[in-house]
């Protein structure tokens, strides 16, 4: 396959899924679905070993464009896909025998699902910015309805304001772009090229670094929307909470990271534009530290078990970007923490929606003893809750330690205290609501639960993955890591 061709390959291949399932019967879908994922899984990994081989490849006259930094996210991405699909086999049944689903939507769903697979894969594959930021509000359009699947007051509450304020955010991300094309008036370039990514990246010590600053005010603010930042993140709770589980896994562990993938490409563009004197990095830091004690002051008061794991992926959106903020090792740990987030928080979610569906609430002081009740989504729940807080050795421990180093090598010691400050309250109060959840003791007679191999299976895979990344790191994955960072560097 001629290199460029798997670019086209990697975009269009979902949105044709998505229209073979909207026009085919419901017991046709299942089988598109595994087509379409095992593809796109194939896919994903020859192109990341072109990438690692040949280094960049482009097609469409450059519009189409891969690099190490790209290629991280789409392989990621193509995993937590495919996670998540296949908990929604585990999971969607179960809603249909409760009648909380229709069977006749499936087309639909599957329309909407591999969409937004395909809108995602167009942020990381465009090298037009302007594309890119096309990308981003067409994952807003296409996942607004993926979360009222379950039509009631509350989740149309969260579809529109969902819609208003990423719309809004995305609105601002436009502003943005304008300005970063603004920057580079003064450059030669054709109109096929003025807004692609490689030739602003190649000139960027040329662009006007007011305009650029301006740009990246409203780019951190309308991505950052999307992203979750505080204080632009309350649509995020609603929408986690009122969503499918499989819906919220996907939103959670990696809907999130498209927005912040798109902040990523212009941090190097803003630096070098402005001398590298820091000034980008410091907002992220501010958004970073801010949006760690807003999910840590909420994980507190938390009574709805959806809606503690949604505060807890603004605590993690936090994370990354003081880690990006922070740069040097920090940029590397921002990138490393991704692959840990993406691991965990699905199966947290595929776990809570379990646990919702066995109990018939979110409530977490309603939901008692599932240790005994369902010991596999139980010990799912618990494993992974306990990495993302950060417990040793899993993976998330070791990008959290990264980020402190970050933190001590360039003596922002306001920056470690109050990251600390907020893991603490984040550590604390996860560890608590666990215990109630698993042992608590529950009035409510629940029979004991059957397990499925497959349920097994998407408990142990991310559970192993987040185990052997916190005790080894392969030389393969390091070297990747360490190219997306240095892209972000701008070296």
């Amino acid at each position: 396959m001629e290199n460029g061709l798997i670019l086209w390959a990697l975009l269009i291949i979902p949105f044709l899924g998505g229209f073979c399932c909207f026009i085919s019967k419901v017991r046709f879908i299942q089988w598109i679905a595994s087509i379409v994922i095992f593809s796109m899984l194939v896919l994903s990994g020859i192109a990341v070993w072109i990438i690692i081989t040949v280094g960049s490849i482009e097609a469409a006259h450059g519009w189409l464009f891969l690099d190490t930094l790209s290629v991280y996210h789409i392989a990621l991405l193509q995993i937590v896909f495919a996670l998540a699909s296949l908990f929604g086999k585990s999971y969607f049944p179960v809603e249909i025998a409760h009648k909380a689903f229709d069977p006749e939507l499936l087309p639909r769903y599957g329309m909407l699902w591999f969409s937004a697979l395909g809108a995602m894969n167009l942020v990381f594959l465009s090298n037009n910015i302007g594309i890119m930021w096309v990308g981003v509000e067409a994952t807003t359009l296409l996942t607004a309805f993926l979360i009222c699947i379950h039509v009631t007051s509350q989740s149309l509450e969260a579809m529109w304001k969902y819609l208003i304020m990423c719309s809004v955010g995305v609105a601002l991300a436009f502003i943005g772009t304008m300005l970063v094309g603004a920057a580079g008036s003064n450059l030669k370039a054709g109109h096929s090229e003025a807004l692609l990514w490689t030739f602003l990246y190649q000139n960027a010590s040329n662009l006007n670094p007011f305009f650029m600053k301006m740009a990246f005010l409203f780019l951190v603010v309308g991505y950052g929307t999307k992203v979750g930042f505080a204080p632009m993140h309350s649509w995020l709770p609603d929408a986690h909470s009122q969503s499918p589980a499989p819906v919220s896994a996907l939103f959670s562990g990696f809907l999130l990271s498209t927005a912040f993938y798109c902040i990523m490409r212009y941090l190097p563009l803003v630096e070098m534009a402005t001398g590298k004197q820091g000034w980008a990095m410091e907002i992220l830091v501010f958004f970073g530290l801010f949006s760690i004690m807003i999910a840590a002051s909420f994980m507190v008061f938390q009574r709805d078990i959806k809606r503690l794991l949604a505060y807890s992926s603004i605590e993690h959106m936090g994370i990354m970007a003081l880690g990006l903020g922070l740069g040097d090792i920090g940029t590397f740990a921002a990138l490393f923490h991704i692959l840990n987030h993406s691991m965990g928080k699905p199966l947290c979610f595929f776990s809570a929606g379990k646990l919702v569906q066995i109990y018939g609430t979110n409530s977490i002081y309603k939901i008692r003893n599932a240790m005994k009740i369902t010991p596999v989504w139980a010990t799912g729940f618990f494993l992974s809750f306990l990495a993302l807080i950060g417990m040793a050795p899993f993976g998330v421990f070791m990008s959290k330690f990264q980020i402190l180093k970050a933190a001590v090598s360039k003596a922002d010691y306001i920056s470690l205290i109050v990251f600390l400050f907020g893991c603490s309250i984040v550590f604390i109060s996860a560890l608590r609501y666990m215990l109630l959840v698993l042992y608590g003791e529950s009035e409510s007679h629940i029979h004991p639960q059957k397990a499925y191999k497959r349920d097994i299976f998407l408990v142990a895979f991310p559970m192993l993955v987040l185990l052997v990344l916190g005790l080894y790191m392969p030389e393969f994955l390091e070297n990747i890591l360490q190219k997306a960072a240095n892209i972000i560097r701008g070296y």
